[in-house]
């Protein structure tokens, strides 16, 4: 039987979210969570009482990642067979595995989430398309919340953006959002560098970073679990360059170091601000508008931002260039670059 549901809280609020974003399966774990929440008092406390915006936070996020990652691991049988489609019992397998693993599922969901969705690097190399219209020029990307660098790799990803071919055709990461509103204009892509930065990055030759990172991925998109895989892959073949360090200090070095002539440096985040406080959000902002006073014609500077907006009611992909310091809103996009509404001519 089902426990009387309590309050609509945190995890039935998101679990409209992921309905919405086409996961009616997490929809359901989610549903099934905040039911079976009781079982778990450790985490229903931690729930309660998250110290910082919950939505901001992801709590949601996190918590749906400790259960796939319980079920990945076959700890839990009745969960595993929940998640590989063998019955469709969600209070009792979730119920459960919660009463079971209290403890892990608390500890678990203070680790910062790391998605790196590589489906995301389809809506930045369009933005970087944009930019190369605008000044023709190779790019130096430098990336705040690379996590484990997946799409400072997207000069070796193989893209079809609304009709456009792009990237490395005989790449096995391939990305194609579906794709509405106007078509994009073909521009060369090319990347001279990528760096970036993370509080805590991952390195893709690691098992538990493979796993971390799967657990992340909604169980019923298998697509997005294969394309992960082939990234990382590809990625201990090719490692990203990805710092440990903290967004402002990595980006105020990377800015204050001399640019080459006749390269475009990018300063690319995706879904990184919401886990940033708001002082360090607005000191990214004005070191920009600084470096960007400084930038010319033939050492120009861009911002490519692929995040929710203020209220959280769409995520959207923004394009900021310098010398002009002109911004504009280039798309509205799935959270996780499922698919893209391109609307380059609109003002942000």
């Amino acid at each position: 039987m089902y426990a009387p549901i309590p309050e609509r809280g945190e995890l039935w609020r998101h679990a409209e979210v992921a309905r919405d974003l086409g996961s009616p399966f997490v929809a359901a774990v989610l549903e099934a969570g905040q039911r079976q929440l009781h079982r778990a008092p450790r985490t229903a406390a931690l729930i309660r009482d998250w110290p910082g915006d919950p939505l901001r936070d992801a709590v949601a996020v996190r918590f749906n990642a400790g259960l796939h990652a319980i079920a990945r691991r076959g700890s839990s049988p009745a969960l595993s067979a929940l998640y590989a489609g063998q019955h469709d019992d969600f209070d009792g397998a979730i119920g459960e595995a919660l009463a079971a693993h209290d403890q892990l599922m608390a500890t678990s969901m203070h680790d910062t989430p790391q998605t790196n969705e590589v489906g995301r690097s389809g809506a930045i190399a369009a933005a970087l398309m944009e930019a190369s219209r605008e000044f023709g020029l190779p790019f130096e990307l430098l990336e705040i919340g690379s996590s484990c660098g997946l799409n400072l790799n997207l000069g070796l990803y193989a893209f079809e953006l609304g009709g456009i071919v792009a990237g490395d055709a005989g790449s096995p990461v391939r990305v194609a959002p579906s794709w509405r509103g106007e078509a994009l204009v073909r521009a060369p892509l090319t990347i001279a560098s990528a760096r970036g930065t993370d509080l805590n990055p991952l390195r893709a030759d690691d098992m538990a970073t493979r796993d971390r990172l799967l657990s992340y991925i909604w169980a019923d998109q298998p697509q997005r679990a294969d394309r992960l895989e082939q990234a990382l892959a590809l990625a201990q073949r090719h490692p990203p360059q990805v710092d440990r360090g903290d967004a402002c200090t990595w980006l105020a070095a990377r800015l204050d170091e001399p640019q080459r002539a006749g390269i475009c440096r990018v300063v690319v985040h995706s879904m990184v601000l919401q886990y940033l406080p708001q002082a360090q959000r607005d000191a990214i902002a004005a070191m920009l508008a600084q470096a960007g006073s400084d930038a010319t014609i033939d050492r120009p500077l861009a911002r490519i931002s692929f995040e929710w907006n203020t209220m959280r009611r769409q995520v959207q992909l923004l394009l900021t260039c310098w010398p002009s310091g002109q911004e504009r809103l280039l798309a509205t996009c799935h959270a996780y670059g499922d698919w893209l509404d391109w609307s380059p001519g609109a003002h942000a």
